[in-house]
């Protein structure tokens, strides 16, 4: 194996490990407040290269008790680590009894790491504003509020 593809390996992470992790290397959120459970991927060193944060799907009408959302994925850029987390989160969310895993990425991401994985795109998603005048509770935005493409995997 070259030098420049290092075999990688699914390492269990803490939920604070894994959100200094997302602080330091995601490229625009922060991390989430909760989630259901972390996996990392480390190198052949123990070097932990990326981080995947799964909890319950964000969308009220995603959250059946049978979905996950994949809420954050972030590498400090090592090929492969992003392909390799999200067919772990799949084949951790099947072992755990779930029948649907979903995703979100920007529009101007690919997506090649969720299809090497076996996710499919699903279409435009979200793109409105969390503050709206009729709710009674202001909102402030801290994130990209653009629409966004969905990605689902089921077993």
């Amino acid at each position: 194996m070259s030098e420049d593809r290092q075999r990688l390996i699914i390492v269990p992470i803490t939920f604070d490990e894994a959100c200094t992790f997302v602080m330091l290397h995601h490229r625009h959120h922060k991390p989430p407040v909760g989630h259901k459970f972390s996996i990392a991927v480390a190198d052949e060193s123990g070097e932990v290269r990326g981080v995947a944060m799964i909890g319950r799907p964000v969308a009220r009408h995603l959250d059946d008790g049978w979905t996950l959302e994949v809420n954050r994925v972030a590498t400090d850029g090592c090929p492969n680590a992003s392909s390799a987390l999200y067919g772990a989160c799949r084949r951790a969310a099947w072992a755990l009894g779930y029948k649907k895993l979903v995703t979100y990425t920007l529009p101007t991401e690919s997506g090649a790491s969720l299809r090497g994985a076996g996710y499919r795109l699903i279409g435009k998603a979200g793109g409105g504003s969390w503050d709206t005048p009729n709710s009674g509770r202001p909102r402030v935005d801290k994130h990209p509020t653009i629409f966004k493409m969905r990605w689902e995997a089921t077993p």
